[in-house]
């Protein structure tokens, strides 16, 4: 069984979004003789992580009300490494999406090792369109789903309908297929987003 461990490694100095120097992680290490600590402060948005949708909605949920159960599961991932800019409806009509679907977008954003400005994102019509077929979750290998979109209406579109968004995969290693994920974000309470450790395995 083939694992793809899909997780952004966190350290200092590693991509964030915008190169925001207030995203960068902050680690402080003390060695006492034999004994050393670290301690780690960071954005909850860092790296790979799972939003809630209070990201986005003053009274949305907290990351708590996202169940483990609806990220161990199997997923879809869906290669549009061809696609510039956007990923728009029309990038999206040839692919099989069902009712339940939880969908990984492998962009040409999986190939950068540094923060992009020109990153590739969903586009509102992308996100109404999954919205209309049902799908459970999407994930994109961006450390936003958006980009410049005035009132941030793709994750509205998706978080008002109970759509899951995982945000900064990396994908550059994973063929278009069908997989099992296991994503465990950190056991937060009341907070709009947790890191996760996300390991894709492949269906036999």
């Amino acid at each position: 069984m083939k694992l793809y461990d899909v997780t952004a490694p966190i350290f200092e100095g590693m991509p964030v979004y915008k190169n925001k120097e207030e995203k960068q992680p902050s680690i402080q290490t003390v060695t006492n003789a034999h004994v050393t600590e670290s301690r780690i402060s960071m954005d909850l948005h860092t790296g790979t992580h799972v939003d809630a949708p209070l990201h986005m909605m003053n009274d949305g949920q907290t990351i708590e009300t996202i169940e483990l159960e609806q990220l161990v599961r199997p997923v879809k991932v869906f290669d549009v490494t061809k696609t510039e800019g956007k990923v728009s409806k029309q990038d999206l009509t040839s692919f099989n999406i069902e009712k339940n679907d939880f969908i990984l977008l492998k962009t040409k954003n999986s190939f950068d090792d540094h923060f992009n400005f020109d990153f590739i994102y969903v586009a509102e019509d992308a996100a109404t369109f999954l919205v209309e077929k049902g799908i459970a979750g999407v994930g994109i290998d961006a450390l936003g789903i958006e980009r410049a979109q005035e009132g941030h209406p793709t994750h509205k579109a998706l978080m008002s309908n109970d759509v899951i968004i995982i945000e900064g995969l990396r994908l550059k290693d994973v063929p278009e297929g069908d997989y099992f994920m296991m994503a465990a974000p950190l056991k937060l309470r009341g907070v709009d987003a947790a890191p996760a450790r996300i390991i894709l395995m492949e269906q036999k």
